[in-house]
């Protein structure tokens, strides 16, 4: 996918959560073709990590590969703050970081399941943040893009239903840190993308689960990682969405439109 150069991401340090695989690699790869410097984060795919700095190097950028578990707090804190010593600054953040867990029915609910999936969805959000909040205080400004998902529009189906509730209240997150946090210049958005064909799929959906998601959608296929990253970008550059805050941008081709 050729990408729009956008001189303004270029230098820019900007740590992408769950950025070995899906969306998360693809758009660390699409911030080093900018010229940024590229904080990749995974938890468990290290080989695939690698494969991605190394694609964000040979895109033009810097990446900095860092491992965190990004449901334990002090884990993805640290993450934060290795990033921004490796780059000597923090300019954006990309809470990225994901999952399911599992598919279960609210009837058949868990203490401990509920308390993985608002872990890995929620709580790395808020840890993630608050550890780059001073970062960027200290740039000046800077860029919170997090990712929520369809699921939280739509209440999600087939035991997905608390993963569509922990990033709903990602969602009611965004719009809360874009209030407290713009007066010191940091803008806070995001994206919620539909149903995309990455490896979370692959693991939680069933090929009848995706060809009735297919069948609701408008333009008629499913999303790639590539349809997901002109979002992203765009909420990134200053120059074109300065005066978007609080926002969450659907990539879904049509599925869902509030």
């Amino acid at each position: 996918m050729a990408v729009l150069t956008l001189p303004e991401l270029r230098d820019k340090a900007v740590l992408i959560t769950g950025a070995s695989t899906g969306i998360g690699a693809a758009l660390a790869k699409a911030f080093g073709a900018q010229g940024a410097m590229v904080g990749v984060h995974y938890n468990s795919s290290e080989d695939a990590a690698k494969a991605v700095a190394d694609a964000v190097v040979a895109a033009g950028g810097k990446a900095h590969l860092v491992r965190a578990d990004a449901s334990k707090s002090g884990e993805i804190a640290r993450a934060v703050e290795e990033t921004a010593q490796a780059f000597g600054r923090l300019d954006g953040l990309i809470n990225n970081a994901g999952g399911m867990v599992a598919r279960l029915l609210y009837a058949d609910m868990t203490d401990e399941h509920y308390e993985a999936v608002m872990d890995l969805n929620g709580r790395s959000v808020l840890a993630a943040t608050r550890a780059a909040l001073p970062h960027m205080k200290s740039a000046g400004g800077g860029f919170v893009i997090n990712t929520t998902s369809i699921a939280a529009r739509n209440g999600a189906s087939n035991g997905a239903g608390l993963y569509g509730s922990s990033k709903a209240f990602i969602a009611n997150v965004t719009r809360g840190m874009a209030k407290e946090f713009i007066p010191f210049g940091i803008r806070v958005n995001a994206v919620a993308p539909g149903v995309i064909e990455t490896p979370f799929h692959e693991r939680y959906s069933t090929e009848a689960q995706l060809k009735a998601q297919l069948a609701t959608v408008p333009q008629g296929r499913l999303g790639t990682t590539d349809d997901c990253i002109g979002a992203y970008l765009f909420l990134a550059c200053a120059s074109l969405s300065g005066y978007i805050i609080g926002q969450t941008i659907e990539v879904n081709g049509g599925m869902l439109m509030p």
